[in-house]
């Protein structure tokens, strides 16, 4: 039985936050929290309503404020002698640096987490820091390596009864069935992911698990239709609490279930939309990805081969920069569809990865 999901990184003063909160709202009450902290001199808390603050701001894609504030936040903590608090603050600078592509280290800060966090006695930031070890790894296509962490953390999770842990994890373990082909065994995960999400009110985690839904229900059954609907609902959540990436990966996704159905024009589109949010963001991963679509949908418009076979190079470039594993798939796919020559292996559909 799982209970009500809950936002553990709203800490101290702002533990009455809710995981729903909109993050603007967020946002006010941390950095209020913060000068008055700041103010009194408890470092402690400076640490705490820090965290708040860089969350607030990397889910917003404000990557520089966000960077600022984990760092104060541990430096807050490292002053105040709290050691779990140190573990939250290196939590929360590894996710934005896995934000923003920068893979290698987003592995040091979440390590370095998760041992603060088994140090000081904190088990929630020590689960948080492994998960961001695993997604990490499942960005980067490292399926093999973070398939069983994955797995053992859904089990701890369903343990415990984490609803938004377990959401977490089913979600992951669905996204590397669906870009290794196995649709159906994805769809059930997701589902079951968007089931308990609903039931435990965690309303990020079931927008991804409908966006997850609505690109197996394109690619498996090629209803565009109930993608669609589904994407709306997950958008409405977005747009309510402010969720800036998700956002900008549903209208990607949007992009790709309009691509599939032929509607090249409108995905065209959407892959500009989601393109200039990445960037207004900072979020390579992002971008890359809406280019590659964006790219496709040129082509399909009548666009110079020449140049659309110079983008594609450009992108596997950029994406192996960047440091994702099937980069070269993703782009072999694009060439093999468009009748592109290509020097790489073949596809594996993985232009869907979150």
């Amino acid at each position: 039985m799982y209970g009500k999901a809950f936002a553990p990184e709203y800490q101290g003063a702002l533990t009455t936050l809710s995981v729903n909160s909109s993050l603007v709202d967020v946002l006010a009450a941390g950095t209020e929290q913060l000068k008055a902290a700041e103010r009194a001199g408890e470092h402690a808390e400076v640490a705490r309503s820090g965290l708040a603050v860089a969350e607030a701001h990397r889910r917003l894609g404000q990557v520089r404020e966000a960077d600022s504030a984990w760092k104060a936040s541990y430096r807050a903590a490292r002053e105040a002698g709290d050691v779990a608090a140190m573990a939250w603050a290196l939590w929360s600078g590894g996710t934005l640096a896995r934000q923003r592509g920068a893979f290698r280290l987003a592995r040091r800060l979440l390590g370095l987490a998760a041992e603060l966090g088994e140090r000081g006695g904190d088990v929630v930031v020590r689960g948080y820091s492994l998960a961001g070890l695993a997604e990490t790894g499942r960005i980067q296509g490292d399926y093999e390596a973070v398939g069983r962490l994955h797995e053992q953390l859904l089990a701890e999770a369903r343990r415990r009864g984490e609803a938004r842990h377990t959401v977490w994890a089913l979600e992951g373990i669905a996204q590397m069935h669906r870009n290794s082909g196995a649709h159906d065994t994805a769809y059930a995960l997701f589902e079951e992911a968007a089931e308990i999400a609903a039931r435990a009110d965690d309303r990020r985690g079931h927008a991804w698990a409908l966006r997850g839904l609505a690109d197996i229900v394109s690619v498996r059954d090629g209803d565009t239709e109930r993608a669609l609907a589904l994407l709306s609902e997950a958008e409405t959540t977005c747009r309510a609490m402010n969720l800036s990436s998700a956002l900008a990966y549903n209208h990607k996704m949007r992009g790709n279930v309009l691509y599939r159905a032929g509607h090249h024009a409108e995905a065209r589109e959407l892959y500009e939309q989601a393109l200039a949010e990445f960037a207004a963001m900072s979020e390579p991963r992002g971008e890359a990805l809406a280019r590659l679509g964006l790219a496709k949908s040129l082509a399909r418009l009548g666009r110079d081969r020449a140049e659309t076979a110079a983008e594609l190079a450009g992108l596997a470039k950029e994406l192996e920069r960047i440091g994702l594993r099937h980069a070269r798939e993703m782009v072999a796919r694009a060439q093999e569809e468009l009748g592109i020559g290509a020097d790489v292996p073949g596809g594996t559909g993985a232009e869907a990865v979150r």
